[in-house]
């Protein structure tokens, strides 16, 4: 009997079993391993069952989130194959993400969940992401691509991205980290969790915060400060019997402060001092509240039947106060017109500088403030049974009532400004910049089955989605929201969207998958507007040899209809009205490999390679005077998407001491659809050290941009930001 073959299959067949699902051993090898029942906060659970989906997914376990202690979300994405990212303020706020080639502008075009509940603001009416998860609190990061993603909506083209929260413990568990370093910038995460047979809590902090990495002449930080309070709460009902009820409550509360900007800089500015700040900024700022609860449901009536379902209401609020128009001599310009041509407007971007003066020229300071809710119940069935020869089956129906609303009240104060320090020159009319409610109704459901006969996997599945969108115009001079002159429109879509997707394993170091799916995303209220639409395919394999397992996946999204946006955040009017954009094609293939070089008791040298080719064309013609769209022709590229990106990462662990080095590549990208300008390729080192003091205390030490790089990320909302410089940080995990 080889009995170090004996321990990893025991501890398979425990941490497996203990998830609901089934093994069986013959001869000291595993012939089968079906994932049955995840928890209903994560939409994979584990690596195995991430390996095993017939279509494209990734999971980041907590220990791999711990490798580098990222705080910013841009930089753990950038590990996975088939996401790109742009960046914008350099510490992740609100990043700018696209799956397989989704418009990536405040990652709207994809599902963003926590715990398998919607986390954008507000998913169906104003999908922007101002607000994202804050992923130094997270046990596990979860993405899915490929024709079983259906099961998550309202955007079914480019992906899922699911975040779990840190789950309540078995027993006892205090979790305190803490950092400091370059900038001022801190880190405190701290947890405490315990369980018994009925009850378990967790209580969880974070705080993270910086006085940024761009200076602003005379005035304070250009960074943030954010908290977060997390409370978790379960109790389990009749362990006793037959039928297991567990019911869990959560509540998160967030808020944040963050001296950000849309104002960027032009590219002479950049050249002599890239991380420099105009003056005419320094009252920008954002502020932002969120409340969020969910009430959860399990019911286990057997091994074969569990039914989940949550009950959610998050709230949320933020206004962003930023400069949005100078104004001189009379002449009012929008800051991207003056930063992207400052030889035209010369004058506006000298006022903007305060190198001159002048009493009839000032600045418009727009109020973004807005409110959003959403809210809803949702339900999974999962059943599953074994039928002839053996054969798993697993049938998953679900179902979800939704509704979402953002109420725009915004208004635009006037500052003028002398030695470069701005006065408040006059406050503006409270709503003329804004005022009116747009509102999403949608019932979602979705029924996907699973078949797999010995090597073969077959999940077909169907999802509904029926949305009423709405909005309600006040009009700029009715503060008080009389309705005598409001205005209204109503878009309905109702749509099917089907999904299939196969897999079949030759042996246990190689199988092929693949799928063919619909892509959606809801259109606007505009009435009549279409949704978009689209047709994806993937195929890939999975491999692996010896101590290295890889994948490699070719994919294709044929767009019917590709929808723009109209967001301030790419330099359009903010408005937020999609626009129907045409024909568009999507393809290319990502490569994914890990394992060790060597492997011993004493010694590890893992390493990760992942590499990601999209290719984003338009096949339409069309005009548009919005954001970075412009005028588009067919074979233009899509903007923002780069074609070439890769990640690798190399650890040393011996003894109690590792050291992790990631190097990242991001291809250079055009901006526009006209190729006249373009994002230059980055290549960027990250570097942390580990040492753990016993099994409680480890001391970390992490570099960003180890080289000290300069680089561009973009060039949106308004002129060029820079990418983080050089900055080291060190801290202390303890953990019992």
């Amino acid at each position: 009997m080889n009995y170090k073959l004996l321990v990893p299959i025991l501890f398979v067949f425990f941490k497996v079993n203990s998830q609901n699902q089934k093994i069986i051993i013959k001869n000291d090898s595993i012939t089968k391993l079906d994932e049955v029942v995840l928890k209903g906060n994560t939409i994979l659970g584990n690596k195995f069952a991430s390996k095993n989906r017939t279509g494209s997914s990734f999971y980041l376990s907590k220990a791999e989130l711990n490798q580098f202690g990222d705080i910013d979300i841009n930089r753990v994405l950038d590990r996975i194959p088939g996401v790109t990212v742009y960046e914008e303020d350099g510490f992740g706020l609100r990043p700018n993400i696209s799956l397989r080639g989704t418009s990536p502008e405040r990652s709207s075009k994809i599902t963003i969940m926590e715990d398998g509940i919607l986390a954008a603001p507000a998913p169906y009416s104003a999908s922007s992401a101002y607000y994202f998860p804050s992923v130094a609190r997270m046990s596990a990061v979860e993405v899915l691509k490929g024709s079983s993603q259906i099961q998550y909506g309202p955007n079914t083209t480019g992906g899922v991205i699911n975040f779990v929260s840190s789950e309540i413990s078995d027993s006892l568990k205090i979790d305190i980290e803490n950092s400091y370093g370059s900038f001022k910038s801190g880190k405190l995460v701290s947890r405490i969790s315990n369980s018994n047979e009925t009850l378990g809590y967790l209580l969880e902090y974070l705080n993270f915060n910086s006085d940024g990495f761009k200076t602003i002449e005379g005035e304070g930080n250009t960074g943030f400060d954010i908290n977060e309070f997390l409370f978790k709460f379960k109790i389990d009902f009749f362990k006793k019997y037959n039928t297991k009820h567990t019911l869990e409550f959560k509540f998160q509360n967030y808020d944040e402060i963050s001296n950000e900007t849309y104002l960027g800089l032009s590219k002479i500015d950049y050249d002599s001092k890239p991380f420099y700040r105009y003056p005419s900024t320094q009252k920008d700022n954002m502020i932002a509240y969120k409340n969020q609860y969910v009430v959860s449901y399990v019911v286990d009536f057997s091994d074969r039947f569990k039914v989940t379902t949550s009950a959610y209401n998050n709230f949320f609020r933020r206004n962003w106060y930023k400069l949005d128009d100078i104004v001189f001599e009379g002449e009012s310009q929008k800051i991207s017109k003056v930063i992207g041509d400052p030889t035209t407007y010369e004058s506006h971007y000298f006022f903007s500088k305060g190198i001159i003066t002048g009493e009839d020229n000032y600045l418009k300071v727009k109020a973004n403030n807005r409110r959003y809710l959403s809210q809803g119940i949702q339900t999974k069935i999962d059943y599953h049974w074994y039928g002839k020869n053996n054969s798993f089956n697993d049938l998953e129906i679900g179902i979800r009532v939704h509704y979402d609303e953002e109420d725009r009240f915004q208004w635009e104060d006037n500052y003028s400004m002398f030695g470069g320090i701005m006065g408040l020159k006059s406050l503006g009319p409270r709503g003329d910049q804004g005022n009116r409610i747009s509102s999403a109704n949608a019932l979602s459901s979705y029924v996907m089955y699973k078949y797999k006969n010995k090597a073969f996997t077959f999940t077909p599945g169907l999802r509904f989605e029926s949305i009423n969108l709405k909005r309600y115009d006040y009009g700029k001079s009715n503060s008080t929201r009389d309705e005598s002159n409001l205005l209204t429109r109503e878009n309905k879509v109702s749509t099917l969207i089907p999904g299939v997707g196969m897999n079949y394993t030759f042996s246990r170091n190689f199988s092929v998958f693949g799928g063919i799916h619909r892509g959606f995303s809801p259109p606007s209220n505009s009435t009549g507007q279409r949704p978009e639409n689209s047709t994806n395919m993937e195929l890939g394999t999975r491999f692996s040899v010896n101590k290295i397992r890889g994948e490699f996946i070719l994919y294709q999204n044929n767009y019917k209809n590709l929808l723009g946006s109209d967001l301030a955040a790419s330099g359009g009017t903010g408005e937020l009205d999609p626009f129907n954009a045409g024909k568009a094609l999507v393809n290319g293939f990502e490569f994914f490999i890990d394992g060790n070089f060597y492997e011993d008791e004493k010694l590890d040298l893992p390493f990760s390679v992942s590499y990601t080719y999209t290719n984003a064309t338009f096949l339409s013609n069309f005009e548009s005077n919005v954001g970075i769209w412009g005028d588009v022709s067919n074979g233009d590229f899509i903007p923002f998407i780069p074609q070439h990106q890769v990640n690798s990462s190399l650890s040393i662990k011996y003894s109690k001491s590792e050291a992790n080095l990631s190097v990242n590549y991001n291809g250079s990208f055009y901006t526009n659809s006209q190729h006249e300008d373009k994002i230059q390729s980055n290549l960027v080192f990250d570097l942390s050290i580990i040492h753990k003091i016993n099994k409680n205390i480890s001391l970390n030490l992490k570099i960003i941009n180890l080289l000290n790089n300069k680089y561009i990320v973009s060039n949106v909302p308004a002129g060029i930001r820079p990418g983080h410089p050089f900055g080291i940080y060190s801290g202390l995990v303890f953990s019992l």
